[in-house]
């Protein structure tokens, strides 16, 4: 902003000097066009994934580039999903107790020699998923797959280190209630998937972690550990022919079947319109979710809904803009202080998903915020414009590359395609299919999803303006004449 009030006042040569000259209509035209080409190459030149399944069923991906540095991981198609209501909590014990030694790498000797390499080692459970990754340096791949064969294959689950991981699980649980937006998104699953496993928190219970014994985990480990139910992923300044020999030499361990009867197997959720409210008139805000039933993960009606996502948008107060935004609920919320922040979400599983949207509210704007809120799924399925997906399918295109951003996020997505679809979609396709979308298809598909259904409700904190159920249910639809 100083330099250019100093501009401003300096001579003409002083804003030559300074800026340069302005390029011609010309220039500028062929900029436009060669960044155009150079994202259009750019789909066209991702480097391939390269994928081999060892004769135990485990499946080796990976994707070269010439990074200094690497992502090696091992995603498990396992999580609290699994669980029974009684065990709900394993998964997550389970992930603490992997990163604190091996049988053949006791105590902290297992973090002494990940931190000798420079690396870091993380992990994480969903509700679907498992799972435990290093970042290295290229030449010490081979070692982060041996770090990794021994962590899955070998965690020594001791009795004495669960006691103490069982204090900071107890401590993590006490802190995840203080976040109220996670609190609510549990409410959400527990109401929309009620009587079913998806209903589950992945962390598990209070009674339950107290109660867990290394039974219950060795159970679990040797339920789910298994090679057909893992993807061995590596991203980086690597090699995928030796990574498919570190794997054979280190994960040749893990059986291809099941002990007997003990094969898992994912009982279909049943997705129920209902609600949960914990009204607490001491909190200063209200957090409320709102969710139709989705499609699961391989469904191609996914593009689409990201698309209508884009089209709502999201806001935060912290945002620049103000009035001046795309998204019309974002302009509605600035005009009318409507809320603090909005945002909306489409969580997908195997064979189904919740559609919504979470918002943060002051206690007396909860009523016009939902009614704007739901107005504006209404307006996508009965007037979505053509000018509207053309901005979304932009902002999902940036949204897509920007994902694939670091080895780590490279990784990731390669085990999650494997796991979610048997393959790595290409940037490519998935441009296409974004390309695909117009107006009435995303009126189309957001009718079916939403129109008139039955929606899951999760509220916290000051809700006594949130209207009875049914209220909020006849907003699914409008009277038209």
């Amino acid at each position: 902003m100083a330099a250019r009030s100093v501009c401003r006042a300096g001579s003409a040569a002083g804003r030559a000097l300074l800026w340069g000259p302005r390029p011609s209509a010309a220039l500028l035209t062929l900029t436009r066009k060669r960044g155009a080409a150079t994202y259009a190459q750019t789909l066209q030149n991702m480097p391939e994934t390269q994928v081999t399944t060892l004769e135990n069923g485990l499946r080796v991906a990976s994707e070269e580039s010439n990074h200094p540095t690497c992502t090696v991981g091992v995603w498990i198609k396992a999580g609290s999903r699994y669980e029974d209501p009684k065990t709900n909590g394993a998964a997550f014990f389970v992930e603490h107790m992997a990163l604190k030694g091996t049988k053949k790498r006791p105590g902290s000797d297992f973090e002494k020699e990940v931190e000798s390499l420079g690396a870091h080692l993380n992990g994480y459970t969903s509700r679907e998923q498992t799972a435990f990754y290093i970042k290295a340096l290229s030449k010490d791949m081979p070692k982060a797959v041996e770090l990794l064969s021994d962590l899955v294959q070998n965690c020594a689950l001791e009795e004495s280190q669960m006691e103490k991981e069982r204090v900071v699980i107890l401590q993590e649980l006490k802190e995840m209630d203080s976040n109220l937006t996670d609190v609510t998104f549990d409410y959400l699953h527990a109401t929309a998937y009620q009587g079913t496993s998806l209903a589950h928190t992945v962390e598990g219970t209070t009674d339950n972690i107290k109660r867990m014994t290394r039974g219950h985990l060795v159970s679990y480990v040797d339920t789910h550990f298994k090679a057909p139910r893992m993807v061995l992923a590596a991203a980086g300044g690597i090699s995928h022919k030796e990574l498919v020999e570190a794997a054979k030499q280190h994960f040749s361990g893990p059986p291809f079947t099941s002990k007997g009867d003990s094969v898992p197997t994912l009982r279909r959720c049943r997705f129920t319109g209902s609600e949960i409210r914990a009204r607490d008139d001491g909190l200063p805000l209200a957090h409320i979710a709102l969710a139709v039933e989705g499609p699961g993960w391989a469904d191609p009606d996914n593009v689409v809904l990201t698309v209508a996502n884009a089209i709502i948008g999201r806001y935060d107060r912290t945002f620049g803009g103000g009035k001046n935004q795309s998204s019309k609920l974002a302009t509605l919320a600035v005009e009318h202080n409507l809320c603090h922040s909005f945002e909306p979400f489409n969580t997908c599983y195997s064979d189904t998903g919740l559609f919504g949207f979470h918002f943060v509210s002051d206690p007396l704007s909860v009523d016009d915020m939902m009614f704007c809120a739901q107005g504006e799924w209404m307006r996508l399925c009965t007037s979505t414009t053509e000018s509207e997906v053309a901005r979304a399918k932009n902002y999902v295109r940036n949204a897509m590359v920007a994902q694939l951003d670091g080895t780590t996020r490279v990784c990731e997505n390669i085990a999650s395609h494997l796991l979610h679809y048997g393959r790595r979609i290409p940037l490519e396709e998935w441009d296409a299919r974004i390309s695909a979308v117009d107006a009435k298809m995303v009126r189309d598909v957001c009718s079916k999803y939403i129109y008139d259904k039955c929606p899951a409700i999760a509220a916290v904190g000051p809700i006594e303006q949130l209207l009875d159920y049914n209220r909020l249910r006849s907003a699914m639809y409008w009277v038209r004449l």
